[in-house]
């Protein structure tokens, strides 16, 4: 049975952009395992789970599976994971991941393994790509330094927080994810006139936001050799 570790966010993980890879996932027959930096229970973004925000049908369906799910009510703490035995780890996005996930080294170490080791696939999502701007390889270069990737765009960034990178719920946004992953070596391209982005560069799949979700995890299978479930 192949197997994936989710690392999600405990200070606010976007809905959609965990529901739908797990979910594909679980139907493609993946044995899953959720971690967070504590190993306290995701918690999420509250935007994404606003009907207004996300239509009622996902707002339900996501709000459902968070308080369902038992892996996502009782993760493993980050520090006991390791990207070893692992066919796949998957990074949901979120603003929170800039918080804790991206900044956790547990987290950067088990993406590192999970890219450069001979076994493994990463996929990151969304903000959870700000990872790649504090991850290194063994020799001390960025990980992303010369990769090809997509991720949250400034342009998008720039109808969310305010003049003062105030986010709407007034916490301030510590680094913008574009800015940061293209001073790291990067070659970005968010595909902006594009529907979905998702890019594959070796063992590193990175998807530019919600509405790439799908297309995400699908690619994922695909890079891993197996069959999406109809």
């Amino acid at each position: 049975m192949p197997s994936a570790l989710f690392i999600v966010s405990e200070r606010g993980y976007w809905g959609e952009e965990c529901i739908e890879p797990l979910e594909t996932l679980d139907e493609a027959g993946f044995d899953i395992t959720v971690a967070t930096p504590t190993g306290d229970p995701p918690v999420v973004d509250e935007r994404s789970i606003d009907p207004e925000n996300v239509g009622a049908e996902t707002a339900a369906h996501v709000r459902s599976v968070d308080e369902s799910d038992e892996r996502l009510n009782d993760p493993i703490p980050l520090a006991t994971a390791s990207a070893d035995g692992y066919d796949a780890v998957v990074y949901p996005g979120g603003h929170g991941t800039e918080w804790d996930v991206n900044q956790d080294s547990d987290a950067r170490e088990i993406l590192a393994d999970a890219v450069a080791g001979p076994d493994g696939t990463a996929l990151v999502v969304c903000h959870a790509v700000g990872i790649l701007a504090f991850t290194r390889a063994e020799d001390g270069s960025f990980l992303v330094e010369g990769r090809d990737v997509t991720g949250f765009p400034n342009d998008w960034e720039a109808g969310i927080v305010d003049d003062h990178d105030r986010m709407p719920d007034g916490r301030k946004l510590p680094y913008w994810v574009e800015d940061e992953v293209r001073a790291a070596g990067a070659n970005w391209d968010a595909e902006l006139d594009a529907d979905t982005s998702v890019t594959v560069d070796g063992d590193l799949v990175t998807a530019r936001g919600p509405g790439s979700s799908l297309a995400a995890a699908e690619t994922l299978l695909a890079e891993l050799g197996i069959e999406p479930t109809a």
